[in-house]
């Protein structure tokens, strides 16, 4: 499930540069079809730019992901756990942020970061830490969710039992998490999926400067535009082989530990 939900975007972004090839006919495309294979690999390959792309986009996604743990893990076994006041209504607004639309996101941090925003003093817009700002908003409400939802669907004894055995608080969540470490590793896959293949946070608060902020979802947009079909395709095949790549490692991993269970 967590494989499929976090795989689906780049898919999706594959399919619809495809399509847009074919409404055009192929005109203006600098490689004939037949060679398309032959160019995908020369371009991939001889291409230093692509491999520059390629890194920044696996480094601000990669920490924006492990941000998210930081924050979504602790917090949605907060929620999950405890009963307070206000809690229905944070529940509320992490659900929704699960489905949050990045460009909102995009200009919620770009206003926040301009120069003449309250954070302007520190001139963050347009680098890669505001990327990683961005994204780390988008994938923490679905790690939080997920983690909530995840320990919700335990037995609600089990915590007071731990405890009744002498277990720590620390002990105690320790061994919930375990329980439902599938789940969490689902919870990490869609959190990477979501901010692996959006592209509209990363254009607005990165400007998809060359050699500074530009990843591969907004090289794609960019090369599409300029009418590069042959380059948009190799970026978006290439963003598509290293999403299920990763998600194949840690689908691996996921399974492990059913074998295991």
């Amino acid at each position: 499930m967590g494989s499929l939900c976090s795989s689906r975007m780049p898919i999706k972004l594959t399919l619809i540069l495809v399509c847009k090839i074919h409404y055009y006919n192929w005109e203006g495309f600098e490689t004939p079809p037949k060679n398309i294979m032959f160019a995908f690999f020369e371009t991939l390959f001889a291409d230093v730019e692509i491999w520059e792309i390629t890194r920044l986009s696996l480094t601000v996604s990669g920490i924006s992901t492990f941000a998210s743990i930081l924050i979504g893990l602790p917090l949605g076994t907060l929620l999950a756990l405890k009963r307070f006041p206000g809690r229905s209504i944070i529940l509320t607004i992490i659900n929704t942020g699960m489905a949050l639309p990045p460009v909102v996101v995009g200009l919620a941090v770009a206003m926040t970061l301009w120069r003449s925003g309250p954070l302007g003093s520190f001139n963050l817009i347009y680098t890669p830490t505001a990327i990683v700002i961005a994204q780390t908003i988008i994938a923490a409400p679905v790690v939080t969710g997920l983690t909530a939802s995840a320990l919700q669907q335990l037995d609600p004894r089990l915590g007071q039992q731990l405890l009744g055995l002498g277990a720590s608080s620390w002990q105690m969540v320790i061994t919930l998490w375990w329980q439902v470490r599938l789940s969490l590793f689902a919870a990490v896959m869609a959190g990477f999926g979501s901010v692996i293949s959006e592209v509209g946070a990363s254009m607005m608060v990165g400007g998809n400067i060359s050699g500074q902020t530009r990843v591969l979802t907004t090289a794609i947009v960019l090369e599409s535009n300029k009418g590069q079909f042959t380059k948009a395709i190799v970026l978006g095949g290439f963003l598509l082989f290293i999403t299920m790549l990763i998600n194949y490692a840690l689908t691996w991993v996921q399974q492990r530990g059913v074998a295991h269970k």
